[in-house]
């Protein structure tokens, strides 16, 4: 893996571990897709550190648990907005 490469996965996973920051806010703040952060997060940095892996994948747990709560309230403060 490159040098680059190694120094986002670490810089993602542990903007991630401290913020738990969705994989959409992290590709926003670091310049890159969501697909890269994503991978980023589930395969490299399995290779580079297996302990934070599995602290990451908590994280991306949590957050998929409460996507569909987040996107209901994103609809309804939409709707509120409107009248």
């Amino acid at each position: 893996m490159l040098k680059y490469i190694e120094d986002r996965v670490l810089a993602v996973t542990e903007t991630a571990l401290q913020t738990n920051s969705t994989v959409r806010v992290l590709a926003k703040q670091f310049g890159v897709s969501k697909s890269t952060v994503y991978i980023d997060m589930t395969v490299r940095i399995k290779k580079l550190n297996p302990f934070k892996a599995k602290q990451v994948y908590k994280i991306l747990m949590e957050n998929k648990a409460e996507r569909t709560i987040r996107g209901g309230q994103a609809k309804y403060l939409k709707s509120k907005k409107c009248v």
